[in-house]
């Protein structure tokens, strides 16, 4: 179809304004030229509706009725690539005065469009429900059947009661219950979960869950399979797990029992040496009144069984502290006298 240009050349509609209905139509309507003209009326229009004056160039004119048509202008709105102001303008018969009827900012080829729309229904999935979210009445999921069925004839009050017993008996009171392929669904989800023997704390135990006290198997199909951890030392407490997964709190096993990295090695018994500690820096004073001819060590086994360096014994009469013999073997000298305490008795000087 024909446009007029801002100079008011004829051209060719822009393949990206140009729309299915404008095709339909173009072999039937002639082309507007009063219309085709309205580019500066057209153009102060959109100035007018922007209001932050982000008009572009003239785009182009598109017939889109019997005195009808529509003019197209770039925007220079930041964030707004490839989207066109369109005014669409018309005119009465046998007249040259031009109206705007609207004024709307469309996207053209290649604009920045939002992602189509999808139902919330579509998109949401698991763990994006709250605590207190709540979903609505599903009839036709596809992981629920018929719990059961009633036998008989409905109006048969006699048998329905009977087959409601039943039901409440076996456990089969819920309307629907989960299909064969939703609990396969959900076991595979527990052991993707780390719920399996892959887990790190499987690996590293030497006895799975299935002999452990404090798991409690589930029912039905599941049961064959998985259990529920009570132990509250188990880092899984609370949580379904495989009886195959393991953790270091099994009720069956035990933690080794080793020692520490120094092992104290057995006491070993010498009564012929002392252990001989360096002499005090200061020596205490010296007592006037004591003759270091005085102080004798005598025990009741010779005295070259009893090495005694000269340092224990000073002329005021006193052994260097922190003396230790084995079989706790101590000598105390005293102003006159010497005693040996030990497993050879005491003697006195």
């Amino acid at each position: 179809m024909d446009e007029l240009d801002p100079q008011g050349a004829v051209g060719v509609v822009d393949p990206a304004v140009e729309t299915t209905t404008a095709r339909a139509t173009a072999a039937s309507v002639r082309r507007d030229a009063v219309l085709a003209a309205a580019v500066e009326l057209a153009r102060d229009a959109a100035l007018e509706t922007s209001g932050i004056d982000d008009i572009g160039e003239h785009l182009g004119y598109l017939q889109e009725g019997e005195r009808l048509g529509s003019h197209y202008f770039a925007t220079t709105a930041p964030g707004y690539h490839g989207w066109r102001w369109t005014v669409t303008v018309s005119r009465i018969a046998r007249s040259k005065n031009v109206t705007v009827c609207e004024v709307a900012l469309l996207p053209g080829d290649g604009a920045l469009l939002a992602p189509a729309w999808v139902p919330w229904a579509e998109r949401l999935a698991p763990g994006d429900v709250g605590a207190t979210d709540m979903l609505p009445y599903d009839p036709s999921d596809e992981r629920l059947e018929t719990g059961y069925r009633r036998s008989g004839d409905d109006a048969d009050e006699a048998a329905v009661a009977t087959d409601q017993v039943a039901i409440v008996e076996l456990g089969l009171e819920r309307e629907r219950v989960p299909t064969r392929g939703a609990l396969r669904a959900a076991a595979q989800r527990w052991l993707d979960q780390g719920r399996g023997v892959d887990s790190p704390g499987a690996r590293a135990s030497s006895e799975g869950c299935e002999t452990c006290g404090f798991l409690v198997p589930l029912g039905g199909y599941l049961g064959t399979m998985f259990g529920v951890c009570i132990n509250e030392w188990s880092p899984d407490d609370g949580r379904v797990v495989a009886f195959n997964h393991g953790c270091g709190a099994h009720s069956e096993t035990d933690a080794p029992r080793a020692g520490g990295d120094w092992p104290d090695p057995a006491p070993i018994v010498d009564e012929f040496q002392l252990e001989v500690h360096a002499p005090c820096s200061s020596p205490p004073p010296a007592r006037p009144d004591v003759d270091p001819s005085a102080c004798r060590l005598r025990t009741s086994r010779p005295l070259t069984s009893y090495p005694v360096h000269a340092e224990f014994v000073r002329f005021a009469g006193f052994v260097e502290p922190d003396v230790r013999v084995s079989m706790n073997r101590r000598y105390e000298v005293g102003p006159s006298t010497v005693r040996s305490a030990g497993a050879g008795g005491t003697k006195w000087a």
